[in-house]
C-alpha cells in the first residue's frame, strides 16, 4: 500500500465535501475557479481547482514533466495550483530572479534550514541574503578557486578518483558510478569546507565505511517522499519523525508510508557534520587556513556593523547544507555527463572529446590534466554544457512570492502568489534548441549568434543575486575530472543497458533519459576501458 491511496482518499473525500448540499467546500470551489484573480491565467481547471492535483504528480516523481506538458499546451504561462503559476519566457525570468527582483523565496526553501538555523539557501528576503553571501562570496570566486592551495585539492581528489576506478576495472566488471561519484564530490566538497586536515574532512573514497555511510542521504528511496510530506502534510510529517511516536517503525515496516530514517531525513550529513562544532570550539582550530571555515573564522574578529560576523553555529549549519549541495549537484551533473557520452548513438562525441584531450597531453603535468589545462578545452566545455542543458542537476521549479502585486508577462499576479520557473522547460524549448531530447554538444559549437540565443535560455545555476554560490568550484571538478578519465579511459554501457537510463530524484521529480524505455533509481553502471595512451 502506498500514499498513492492517501491522496486518493483525501480527493474522494474534497468531491463528496463539494457535492454536500450546504457545505462552505461547494462555495470555495466556485470562488477558486470562478473568483479567483488568477482566473484568467491559462491552465487545466483540474490544477487549477486544488494543489493535491499537482501534488499527485510530484510525489510520483513527475512535477516537472507534467508542468513542462502543461507549458506546451497552454503557452508561456500556466496556472498550476489554486494560487501558483508557471512561466517559461526570458522576460518572466528577469522579472522574479534579476536583479533588484521584488520577489523572495517561497517557504519550500525551509527545508534547507540546519540546526535550527537559517543558511544561504533559505533566507527568503534579499537583505540577510546578501549579508550572508557577502561573508561566503570570496571563497568561491574563480579567482579562489584556481589557486594553488584549491587546485591541487582538486588534483589530489581527481587522482584518488582515478586509482578508485583502475582498482574496480581490473576485473573488466562494470562500476556503480554515482556511489563512485558521490564519494569523489563528498571527499572534495568536505575538504574544501573544512580543510584537508580537519577531522570533519571525509575519506570516502579511501573506503572509510562511516564516510561511505554518509552518501545514504542521497542514496535514500525515502527521502524524497519524506520531503513530500514536509510539504504537503506537515502535521503528519512532525509526527511520523518525532521520537517519542510509538507507531514510527511500525509505519516504515507496513509500507503505508515512507520510513523515517535518520539518513532519508537528512540527519546522517548533520550527525557528521556536528563533528566540527567541536573541532571550532578547540584552541587549533584556525590551523587548517584557506578552507571556508578558516575564512568564516577569521571575519569573527572583524567588526561590520552592516554584515555581522557567524557564530559557531552559523557556521556549522552554512557548512552542512553546502556539504550536502556540492556533494549532491555536481555527483548529479558528472553521471548524466558520462552517461550521455557512454550511449553507443553518443560515440562520435566520446571520439573527438579524447582527440582533443590527448593533443594537449604533452603540455600538461606528467601526464595529468590540471584544472587550468581542463579549463581551456573547448569541446569538453560543450559537452559538459550539453548535458546541464539536457539534464540540469536542479531540474525543477524554483519559487518566489512577492508582498505586493506584480505584472508578468502582461498578467497581474497578486500577493502571495506562488511563480516559479523551471530550468527544465527553458532547456527543452524546440524553437531555441533544435530536437532538444538529443544529446548534441555541437550544437554549442555552431553559429556564434545562434550559440548566443541560446545561452540566454541556458539556466543550470539560476541567476542573479540567488546564483548557484559553488558554481565555479564544481565546474573546476567537472572539468578536471572528465578530462583525466577520458584520457585513461573510454566508457561503454554494459550489455543489455542499452535501453536502460538512470534516475536521479530531486525534490518532486524522478528524472531521467526520457529516450529509455527503462529506469534504475540512483544506479548508473558504466565499464571503463583503459587505452595505452601514455
Amino acid at each position: 500500500m502506498q500514499l498513492y491511496y492517501i491522496i486518493s482518499l483525501l480527493g474522494l473525500t474534497a468531491v463528496a465535501l463539494a457535492q454536500s448540499n450546504d457545505n462552505p467546500c461547494k462555495y470555495s470551489i466556485l470562488l477558486t475557479l470562478i473568483l479567483s484573480p488568477l482566473r484568467h491565467i491559462p491552465g487545466s481547471k483540474t490544477f487549477a481547482l486544488t494543489k493535491w492535483r499537482l501534488g499527485y504528480e510530484e510525489y510520483h516523481g513527475g512535477r516537472t514533466r507534467c508542468v513542462n506538458r502543461l507549458h506546451k499546451r497552454y503557452g508561456a504561462v500556466v496556472r498550476i495550483g489554486p494560487s501558483e503559476v508557471s512561466f517559461s519566457s526570458l522576460s518572466a525570468q528577469e522579472k522574479i530572479y534579476g536583479p533588484g527582483s521584488a520577489f523572495q523565496k517561497d517557504r519550500f526553501y525551509q527545508v534547507f534550514d540546519s540546526y535550527g538555523r537559517k543558511v544561504l539557501a533559505s533566507f527568503p528576503g534579499r537583505t540577510d541574503h546578501n549579508k550572508r553571501k557577502r561573508r561566503l562570496s570570496k571563497a568561491y570566486t574563480k579567482t579562489a578557486i584556481m589557486s594553488p592551495n584549491n587546485t591541487d585539492l582538486i588534483e589530489c581528489n581527481v587522482r584518488q578518483f582515478l586509482k578508485f576506478i583502475d582498482n574496480h576495472t581490473r576485473s573488466d566488471h562494470p562500476i556503480e558510478i554515482f556511489s563512485a561519484l558521490l564519494y569523489f564530490t563528498l571527499d572534495s566538497t568536505s575538504q574544501f569546507l573544512y580543510g584537508s586536515t580537519s577531522p570533519a574532512r571525509t575519506a570516502a573514497m579511501h573506503g572509510v565505511p562511516g564516510h561511505r555511510q554518509i552518501v545514504d542521504d542521497i542514496l535514500s528511496p525515502s527521502r524524497r517522499e519524506l520531503l513530500w510530506l514536509k510539504m504537503f502534510l506537515p502535521n503528519l510529517s512532525r509526527w511520523m519523525l518525532s521520537p517519542i511516536n510509538p507507531l514510527r517503525c511500525v509505519i516504515g515496516w507496513s509500507g503505508i508510508l515512507p520510513p523515517a530514517t535518520a539518513t532519508s531525513t537528512g540527519t546522517g550529513i548533520r550527525k557528521h557534520n556536528a563533528q566540527l562544532i567541536r573541532h571550532l570550539k578547540h584552541p587549533d582550530a584556525h590551523s587548517t587556513r584557506d578552507s571556508l571555515v578558516a575564512q568564516l573564522l577569521a571575519q569573527t574578529k572583524v567588526t561590520d556593523s552592516t554584515s555581522p560576523p557567524l557564530d559557531i553555529m552559523d557556521i556549522t549549519a552554512e557548512c552542512s547544507d553546502q556539504l550536502l549541495a556540492g556533494t549532491e549537484v555536481t555527483s548529479t551533473a558528472l553521471l548524466w555527463i558520462i552517461y550521455h557520452l557512454s550511449k553507443p548513438g553518443n560515440r562520435i562525441y566520446q571520439d573527438k572529446l579524447r582527440r582533443t584531450i590527448q593533443v594537449l597531453e604533452p603540455a600538461s603535468s606528467g601526464g595529468f590534466i590540471t584544472p587550468a589545462t581542463a579549463g581551456e578545452l573547448q569541446y569538453l566545455h560543450a559537452v559538459i554544457t550539453e548535458s546541464l542543458r539536457l539534464n540540469p542537476p536542479s531540474p525543477g521549479s524554483q519559487p518566489r512570492w512577492s508582498t505586493n502585486d506584480e505584472v508578468i508577462d502582461g498578467y497581474v499576479i497578486p500577493p502571495g502568489t506562488v511563480v516559479s520557473i523551471s530550468p527544465y522547460t527553458l532547456h527543452h524549448q524546440p524553437l531555441v534548441f533544435e530536437n532538444p531530447l538529443r544529446f548534441d554538444p555541437e550544437r554549442w559549437l555552431g553559429d556564434p549568434s545562434r550559440v548566443a540565443e541560446m545561452e540566454r535560455w541556458f539556466w543550470p545555476f539560476s541567476s542573479g543575486a540567488r546564483m548557484c554560490l559553488g558554481m565555479n568550484l564544481a565546474v573546476a571538478e567537472m572539468k578536471t575530472l572528465l578530462a583525466n578519465v577520458y584520457r585513461v579511459y573510454r566508457t561503454v554501457l554494459p550489455s543489455g543497458c542499452g535501453d536502460v537510463s538512470p534516475a536521479m530524484t530531486h525534490r518532486g521529480d524522478v528524472y531521467h533519459d526520457e529516450q529509455c524505455s527503462r529506469v534504475q533509481v540512483h544506479q548508473c553502471w558504466v565499464r571503463f576501458v583503459r587505452d595505452d595512451v601514455v
